[in-house]
């Protein structure tokens, strides 16, 4: 009954923090945009949700205007570089460090609780099933959600407007070139980063039933190391995509933390996220990195010089059989011997 409890709750924290991933692979990985403003509006999402909640919102509409603020605060983060020409880096500080107020206003205080509401993941269907149980349905309803961001998100990137999002940052000149401005997909990519970010910290408050507001501490870091292992995971298993791996990367990592928490306990929460994080910098940058990388690139190597050396005995093998048939015809009939030295002189 613990393991059973542990999983689902390993399940549970994972798929709720994949959609974080996604929401930062937006960000880290098609824009190559250092977004901070992540701890800020994960929170955002949460007290926005907690509050129109305990207003009477239904959930749904909850969810969806948390999207929303989640969205326009990306977007000041997008005006404060494109427009202000403020660095990247900063702009993402000054928008979290400016939610850290804006969410204690909306909340009225450090915490909101909303325990007797009904939410996705805290409702009477939920409640006339044994614990176990209602714990696999929440973790199905919040796989539910991390589907639908993903399929949505990789349809998108499917279009034309997806197209010159990932264009931007991979290659801005060629989005110039094409007559469109790169500015504006770079506030298109943080607006949909963030809104995805925030709905994921809706999802966190009715994981807990409340908001804190410390809830959003650390959440970059957790974001990133989940990108990071799941984009090395899709590189090496082709079929997959990177949101894929996203979500695998978010689900190893929490269950990686959830060993180390009951080993070390929970006073060490942020060290041990700290201690994840830079091993998983090692493997993807670092000196273990740069070796496991070697190793793929040597085997790469021995596997295609395998198959250029039998392509190679392939053809001696070939040609041999052509000289042997040559020759016997030339044993026959002297006059093929001669013709057919007559063409090897042409």
């Amino acid at each position: 009954m613990f393991f059973l409890n542990q999983m689902s709750t390993v399940l549970q924290m994972g798929f709720i923090y994949a959609v974080v991933g996604i929401g930062v692979y937006i960000t880290y990985k098609i824009l190559d945009f250092p977004d901070l403003s992540v701890d800020g509006t994960f929170p955002l999402g949460g007290v926005v949700f907690s509050v129109l909640l305990v207003a009477g919102c239904p959930w749904p509409v909850a969810m969806l205007v948390s999207f929303f603020a989640g969205a326009g605060a990306g977007l000041i983060t997008g005006l404060l570089h494109v427009k202000l020409k403020i660095n990247g880096l900063l702009s993402g500080i000054i928008t979290m460090t400016a939610l850290v107020s804006v969410n204690y206003l909306i909340a009225g205080g450090p915490q909101v609780s909303f325990a007797q509401e009904d939410t996705l993941l805290n409702n009477g269907f939920l409640d006339g099933l044994p614990r176990v149980a209602s714990n696999y349905m929440q973790v199905l309803f919040i796989l539910l959600i991390v589907v639908l961001c993903k399929v949505l998100l990789d349809l998108f990137l499917k279009t034309k407007a997806g197209f010159l999002l990932r264009a931007t940052g991979d290659n801005p000149q060629l989005v110039t070139q094409m007559g469109k401005n790169t500015d504006n997909y770079k506030m298109l990519g943080l607006a949909l980063a963030n809104g995805i970010v925030a709905l994921a910290g809706s999802l966190y408050c009715q994981y807990a039933s409340s908001f804190n507001s410390n809830m959003g501490t650390g959440t970059v870091v957790i974001a990133l190391a989940c990108v990071i292992i799941g984009c090395v995971i899709a590189k090496h298993i082709r079929p997959m995509a990177n949101t894929t791996g996203v979500v695998v990367g978010a689900l190893i990592y929490y269950a990686i933390l959830s060993v180390a928490m009951l080993l070390l306990g929970s006073d060490y929460t942020r060290l041990i996220v700290a201690v994840l994080f830079v091993i998983v910098l090692i493997f993807d940058t670092g000196l273990i990195g740069r070796t496991v990388k070697k190793l793929f690139r040597r085997k790469k190597k021995e596997k295609g010089g395998g198959a250029s050396g039998g392509s190679a005995a392939a053809g001696a093998g070939g040609q041999a059989a052509e000289d042997a048939g040559l020759a016997e015809r030339s044993a026959e009939d002297p006059a093929a011997e001669g013709e057919g030295v007559s063409k090897g002189s042409a």
